[in-house]
């Protein structure tokens, strides 16, 4: 049977600790930074998945509210969307796009209360 998920493709973490999770993600995991912005910082893991830091600061990701976020790798975030809505999951905010990749992912909230993504992986020409 062909699954909706494909794997873990991402993990987000909302933290007062913002600057030690910096250090301990870069200097004890020795994860690449890709990118940092004011409370924001990337990384990216070798096998290509990526992980994130979110601080008090940030904005955009004030529905993260306890533990970490975990991202779901579908071929397409709009047909397995539309899959979990029909089986009663309320989603959070609608579908992003990340037009110079084609990555695109959109955030629900699980039976446990629990926000989680689907993620949809570039797309190649």
């Amino acid at each position: 049977m062909d699954g909706l998920v494909k794997g873990l493709v991402w993990v987000g973490s909302r933290t007062e600790h913002y600057a030690e999770m910096v250090g301990f993600y870069r200097d004890v995991l020795r994860l690449p930074l890709e990118h940092e912005e004011g409370e924001f910082a990337g990384f990216r893991l070798p096998d290509g998945s990526k992980a994130e830091i979110f601080g008090p600061s940030d904005t955009e990701h004030t529905h993260f509210d306890k533990g970490p976020v975990a991202g779901f790798l579908v071929d397409d975030v709009e047909t397995a969307r539309a899959v979990l809505e029909a089986k009663g999951i309320e989603f959070i905010g609608p579908v992003h796009e990340w037009e110079p990749t084609g990555e695109a992912w959109s955030h629900f909230r699980a039976p446990d209360g629990n926000v989680y993504e689907i993620v949809q992986g570039p797309k190649h020409q």
